[in-house]
């Protein structure tokens, strides 16, 4: 297997990324991107020779201070003052994961030859990347328009030799990680810093890592709805395709697909039924998680443009020779995607509790709480209790930060997209939804146990069981907490193997 990815101008996809992390792949410069680099940087050196001009960013100060003019002798200092002043994040420190995805984004960007950065700063990146050196970043300090200015600043402090990184789970000083791998700090030209803080890839990484636990979350969300349909005897005629295909949104008839294989060959399903319909939880699954799917696809197009972009400012062409102030690292179509990715997903945790809820209500032939001698026993009471804590949490946090903007930078940054305020509450959303569906399997799971002798499916049985060796049947009262954790754990670790999570 190849294990190394060439930069390059092929577009680059969810799954390339998912492709490249999960197979711990390294980075390298493809010809065609270092040539464009080094065009780029050529060009912006010759221009500073030959034309005195003030251009924005590279021999003038940053945001209102634009009409301040620096001298020759002073860029470089411009460019690393730029660099220390703006690194002031607070807040959590960002997950390696997403750290990971930022270098990566920032790579590709700055990649095309419009940013006119030194091929030294973008192979010092790659370093970083293929080392697993991640600069220390903070969640919180972007407004989301003129770029995600404190969160870049502190991914490239590192580059300056100052700043923190972490490595193997240690966080280091970047002047002793200098001595270790024995670099020297970058000395920044022209454009470099303002390059490297504007762009957009603090939100867009946060973005894609939301992405794809979406697109997993959106497959077990199925899988999950199909066992607890099981556990509490629900009917399958709601998934009949000529349903759907007088409604045909896509995600749905791909639900109703989904929900048709997930059963085939269940004892279960396939009883005579007492009831005659089932509660919309269960009922409008196709239409609750397809439109999800097709939210998803939305967002996945939005970050699939904006990942193969050039959003720093001003943007440098070569060819035609021109220096352009422009305003490509506005997030606004990230900031909208990324609410609409939070109200979709807080959706499937919404569906998921309510499923939950009513497996444990003592309905059809079902003990309350799903536990023998209920009484005595709490049993499955109280996770409820959690999963709609969970999701009146997630309600708060899908209010979209995309509608807010602050002035900032003295009046001249007078519409912020707060798209790095809608990427981390996108991201808390969908770890609050693998909670909420890790409820629901122990819940469903345990359902299931009451149908017995009948079975299931073999693809649900197959998930059962799987389930019930990390989290067994629940006969009398004990820490569930620890099951809980447990139950999200499976969803992180368990194989979705011969399944396209990105068809959605």
């Amino acid at each position: 297997m190849n294990t190394v990815h060439y930069i390059n101008s092929n577009v680059l996809g969810i799954e390339d990324i998912d492709h490249i992390i999960s197979n711990h792949m390294s980075l390298a410069l493809s010809e065609e991107a270092k040539l464009n680099i080094e065009k780029c940087r050529t060009y912006l050196d010759t221009r500073m020779k030959e034309d005195d001009r003030p251009i924005y960013g590279i021999n003038t100060g940053f945001g209102a201070l634009c009409n301040v003019k620096i001298s020759r002798d002073h860029l470089t200092k411009l460019q690393e003052n730029l660099v220390m002043s703006h690194a002031c994040g607070m807040g959590d420190r960002v997950p390696d994961a997403v750290v990971k995805i930022m270098l990566l984004l920032k790579i590709q960007s700055l990649s095309y030859g419009h940013s006119g950065v030194q091929l030294i700063t973008v192979k010092r990146l790659i370093d970083f990347f293929n080392n697993d050196v991640l600069p220390v970043v903070f969640t919180q300090g972007s407004l989301g328009a003129s770029g995600d200015l404190a969160p870049l600043a502190h991914l490239s402090l590192p580059l300056l030799g100052k700043g923190k990184v972490r490595i193997q789970g240690e966080e280091l000083e970047s002047t002793i990680l200098m001595e270790r791998f024995g670099w020297e700090p970058i000395v920044l030209q022209s454009k470099e810093g303002l390059a490297l803080l504007n762009g957009t890839q603090f939100m867009a990484s946060y973005g894609v890592a939301s992405l794809m636990k979406a697109y997993r979350l959106s497959y077990w969300a199925d899988l999950i709805g199909a066992v607890s349909l099981e556990a509490f005897d629900g009917r399958k005629e709601p998934f009949n395709k000529l349903i759907h295909l007088i409604r045909p949104h896509r995600g749905q008839i791909k639900t109703a697909e989904r929900m048709l294989s997930f059963l085939e060959g269940s004892e279960l399903i396939s009883q005579e039924k007492k009831h005659v319909q089932d509660p919309y939880s269960f009922r409008c699954i196709p239409q609750v998680h397809g439109a999800t799917k097709d939210t998803l696809r939305f967002v996945n197009s939005v970050f699939k443009t904006e990942m193969n972009s050039v959003t720093d400012n001003p943007n440098v062409f070569e060819e035609e020779d021109e220096v352009i102030s422009g305003g490509n690292f506005h997030g606004q179509p990230l900031a909208l995607a990324l609410d609409y990715l939070s109200i979709a997903m807080a959706e499937i945790g919404n569906i998921s509790e309510r499923r939950t809820y009513q497996l444990i209500s003592g309905l059809r032939e079902l003990p309350a709480f799903l536990v023998n001698d209920p009484g005595i026993n709490s049993g499955l009471m109280i996770p409820q209790y959690t999963a709609a804590g969970i999701v009146s949490q997630n309600k708060q946090l899908a209010t979209p930060a995309s509608i807010d903007s602050i002035v900032s930078s003295n009046g001249q940054e007078d519409h912020v997209s707060m798209g790095a305020n809608a990427a981390t509450k996108c991201y808390a959303i969908l770890n609050n939804v693998e909670r909420v569906l890790g409820i629901e399997l122990l819940t469903a799971c345990q359902g299931i146990e009451f149908r017995r002798p009948l079975k299931s499916s073999p693809i649900i049985e197959e998930v059962v069981h799987s389930f019930q060796q990390v989290v067994p049947f629940v006969e009398v009262d004990r820490l569930l907490h620890n099951d809980m954790q447990k139950a999200v754990t499976f969803l992180q670790q368990h194989p979705l193997t011969g399944i396209s999570l990105y068809e959605d």
